[in-house]
């Protein structure tokens, strides 16, 4: 009989959990490794992730694991997977898969293989290859649904989060591959996380909870699947399965979830983020800097502004009245608004004053998302008009930070550091050197 889908994807990863991973993809692995450290140091700021922290702590009394932000602070792998999650997601500056899948493999994988490493005191490179062959299984299970998740209104990374998870997760427990399965038919029923906050009038903090939840998830499949729990075999192919359930008005694309193998790395598609804000207003809110750095312009001299891009756009991301900074992030209009007047390389210029800026306020109301022919979803053209009649434009088909224009290890060094002040220069410093050298260490170097 022929192996599942999952199957497959299983006794891949268990077979190349001792087999030579290519040193470009290692390398890669670790930038993304160092941009998820930092992200979620600079997450533990916010009050939705103390909330998180809090309830770790609670709950997790006891535990190796560390939550990453406070060192001092251990608990168990499953609460850890959770508040790094959370932390990681918690102010739009973790990673993403690119061309978009609905994967955040920072936010989802990296939580998980962090905290069960350190509950099972795996070496660096253990760490690194489980969050690698994670990221395979999770871009996969992305690419084979065609981001149909969210068009039915589910938050993507919530849900191919799960099975990076458990993959990276159980690779660390030592599952061999039907083990492995069982963890993979567990957290496909672990999936969760609603689209809504983009729209609700409160509470879309919640977003910030939904890649957390996706790595405790995977954390607890492997877990249940290492007692022998039982998951469907069927889970991504079968009747009702995965792609069944999620897929509406698509004929399956079961092809993507095992194609190529262990030659074409989707590792190398992660993108790392430039600016705090969503993915899909990267490169306009790259325009629009670049724009007036170039022309010179104040923000009192714009008349009107012009977006367009992927039909994707309109309904998500069109908000001219963001009622806070999560859908200020999401927002394209107030991403633009805010990058001609405060600097958007800095993450601390998103903010709730920035949201309730009278100025910027006004120049969001002038910004207009309209659709063009493009099938990127991350492709803008931004149009400023000025009150003298002066028209600047500028067409971006990518941000700094997409593998087609990736990031080096000078631009991620300076993230870090930016990110990790409140570590103190000296520990940022010692962390940075650590994790640059993370397939050498024999811990993870979050002590």
């Amino acid at each position: 009989m022929a192996l599942t889908a999952s199957q497959t994807l299983a006794s891949f990863a268990v077979n190349f959990r001792d087999r030579p991973i290519p040193d470009h993809v290692l390398t890669y692995a670790k930038y993304c490794l160092i941009d998820t450290v930092s992200a979620a140091t600079y997450g533990a700021e916010f009050s939705w992730s103390k909330a998180v922290m809090a309830y770790a702590a609670r709950y997790g009394v006891g535990g190796t694991s560390t939550v990453l932000g406070n060192a001092s602070m251990r608990v168990h792998a499953p609460m850890a997977a959770l508040a790094n999650g959370a932390l990681a997601h918690a102010f739009e500056m973790d990673s993403i898969r690119e061309p978009s899948a609905g994967v955040h493999a920072g936010a989802t994988i990296a939580p998980a293989a962090f905290a069960v490493g350190e509950e099972c005191e795996a070496d660096g490179l253990s760490v690194l290859k489980a969050f690698i062959l994670g990221t395979e299984v999770a871009s996969r299970i992305g690419v084979a649904s065609h981001h149909s998740p969210e068009k039915i209104g589910f938050h993507a990374p919530g849900m191919t989060g799960p099975f990076g998870a458990a993959v990276a997760a159980g690779l660390l427990m030592g599952l061999d591959a039907e083990e492995l399965t069982n963890a993979l038919g567990l957290a496909g029923s672990l999936t969760c996380g609603l689209m809504t906050f983009s729209k609700a009038r409160h509470g879309s903090m919640v977003k910030r909870l939904h890649p957390g939840r996706a790595a405790e998830s995977g954390v607890l499949a492997a877990r249940l699947a290492d007692s022998a729990f039982e998951g469907p075999e069927s889970i991504l192919d079968g009747p009702f399965g995965f792609l069944d359930v999620y897929c509406r008005n698509l004929p399956q694309d079961v092809c993507s979830l095992t194609a190529n193998l262990g030659e074409d790395w989707e590792t190398m598609r992660t993108g790392l983020k430039r600016y705090a804000c969503h993915a899909n207003a990267q490169t306009a809110t790259q325009s629009a800097y670049d724009l007036q750095r170039r022309d010179k312009f104040q923000p009192q001299e714009v008349h009107h502004i012009t977006i367009e891009g992927n039909e994707r756009l309109i309904g998500r991301h069109d908000n001219t009245e963001p009622l806070d900074i999560m859908q200020g992030q999401y927002s394209l209009p107030f991403c633009v608004a805010l990058a001609l007047y405060r600097d958007p390389n800095d993450p601390r210029s998103f903010s709730s004053e920035s949201v309730s800026d009278p100025e910027i306020r006004a120049l969001t109301r002038k910004v207009r998302v309209t659709t063009m022919p493009t099938k990127s979803v991350r492709h803008t053209r931004v149009t400023i008009r000025l009150l003298d009649g002066s028209v600047l434009v500028n067409d971006c088909e990518e941000y700094k930070g997409m593998p087609t224009n990736p990031v080096t290890l000078d631009d991620v060094s300076i993230k870090f550091k930016s990110l990790t002040r409140s570590l103190g220069e000296r520990r940022s410093d010692v962390l940075l050197d650590r994790l640059i050298t993370l397939e050498k260490q024999d811990r993870l170097p979050f002590a």
